[in-house]
């Protein structure tokens, strides 16, 4: 590690090693070898289809399938598989591939990177999740080539398996369904295929939930034996992934543009992968423009929850709003302590929740009135969803992201960062907050304030 570096806190190299990644990969797709006719893309776009990759989001201007060569798909997946495992873990992986040990300074980093309590075992931890994730990535890319195989044969079809596996998995949302079913198009032509809706979905799942809670569940293998944080991201990842389903189902039913010309089966299949992909992933077998708006509405509070702490998704995350969820309910039934599954949850926990909740709501509304301001042409309520699925890195669209001027892109671009490295943590590198010693033990008197 280089020396200067040992003077930066954590926090600032996750933040500053995600920007030369997106750098790097901004100037890689913008040479001519990487798009299809051969022609230069310009920076703007290729920026932001290398932070939207980088980030995990799938927000994309140009079809990926159309657009790029096979080297900038290469560069594209590649940048999602660093985005979905983290910068640090793809180095930790080089070095013990090449035998070199991993010092404090970097174990230190990756604890940061990972959101882990513990720095014991850190290392260990990180060869379990790179060996577990290229193994769900393998098998789902082996199974979704069965179904593209017989349509566009050996090579091709274990190409677009693997693709679309890495894609799911990482919670990145990118597609080449371009040239098969159209520009844009998604998982829409594939809408009523069962084996593909439920892997992909099941893709989704396993990547949404968090890196310590699979190796957990591998681990344990019982509910009942599983820790605290593993048993709340699964009741409330089963909780959201359930209104998801049951409000899209209902509300779309007869809507004739999404699911109303559908069969039972394809409608079925729609609501849950809808209600699993809308939270973290990007992809969608319906048209969402031309959703309900309290479809729309309800997409735009799922997508700002998100995913799951130490998972490849984005959003507040699911324990953040649970937590959240709880202190509201004990402190009605006037409870002193904050529990779940007969434990208590601390007051760090409770004002971290209450940090990341309302820099998140500041963030979403500040971006919704930017972009509001400078792209007329959409709707309030479009604006909205482009910058909660920027923020949440979940890449779904309903129109925007192709359509945007300059600043709008510059806009999502520093959405989809401050999304995926977290904004607490660029705020922490920033600031670089230090109180002083003297002041932190200092105990002031309380003063009387009126509140509700």
């Amino acid at each position: 590690m280089f020396k200067f570096l040992q003077k930066w806190s954590a926090v600032q190299i996750i933040t500053v090693g995600f920007l030369l990644i997106i750098l790097f990969g901004t100037l890689v797709l913008s040479m001519p070898v990487c798009s299809a006719d051969g022609s230069s893309t310009n920076f703007i776009d290729s920026l932001f289809t290398a932070t939207s990759a980088v980030c995990v989001t799938g927000l994309v201007v140009f079809d990926t399938s159309v657009h790029w060569s096979l080297l900038g798909k290469v560069v594209i997946i590649s940048l999602i598989q660093i985005g979905g495992l983290g910068f640090m873990t793809i180095a930790t992986m080089i070095s013990l591939i090449r035998g070199k040990k991993i010092n404090l300074k970097e174990r230190l980093i990756i604890q940061e990177s990972l959101n882990q309590f513990d720095l014991s075992g850190i290392v260990k931890l990180t060869r379990q999740i790179i060996f577990m994730v290229f193994i769900i990535e393998a098998v789902g890319g082996i199974l979704l080539s069965i179904n593209f195989i017989p349509k566009l044969g050996p090579v091709k079809g274990l190409m677009y398996g693997m693709f679309h596996s890495i894609s799911a998995f990482c919670n990145a949302g990118f597609d080449l369904m371009g040239s098969i079913s159209g520009q844009f198009s998604s998982l829409t032509s594939l809408y009523d295929n069962t084996f593909v809706m439920i892997v992909v979905s099941l893709l989704i799942i396993l990547g949404g939930l968090g890196y310590p809670v699979i190796l957990d569940f591998l681990e344990n293998r019982r509910f009942s034996k599983l820790n605290v944080h593993s048993k709340l991201v699964i009741v409330s990842t089963g909780i959201l992934l359930l209104i998801g389903f049951v409000f899209i189902f209902l509300v779309e039913y007869n809507n004739p543009d999404t699911l109303g010309s559908m069969n039972m089966k394809g409608k079925l299949l729609s609501s849950i992968f809808q209600s699993t992909t809308f939270r973290t992933a990007g992809f969608n077998s319906i048209d969402l423009s031309l959703a309900r708006e309290s479809s729309i509405f309800l997409m735009i509070i799922l997508m700002f929850i998100g995913a799951s702490p130490a998972s490849t998704g984005g959003g507040i995350k699911t324990t953040t709003i649970a937590v959240l969820f709880l202190t509201v309910k004990d402190f009605l039934i006037g409870k002193d302590q904050i529990q779940i599954f007969e434990r208590s949850i601390s007051t760090e926990a409770i004002r971290k929740s209450m940090v990341i909740f309302f820099i998140a709501i500041f963030i979403v509304i500040a971006g919704t009135l930017a972009l509001s301001l400078t792209n007329p042409q959409f709707s309030i309520l479009e604006c909205a969803f482009e910058v909660a699925s920027a923020y949440a890195t979940v890449g779904l669209s309903i129109g925007g992201s192709p359509n945007l001027n300059i600043i709008g892109k510059f806009i999502i671009i520093i959405l989809m960062f401050l999304g995926r490295v977290g904004s607490l943590t660029i705020f922490t590198a920033i600031l670089s907050i230090n109180i002083a010693k003297k002041d932190k033990n200092i105990k002031r008197a309380n003063g009387k304030i009126i509140v509700g």
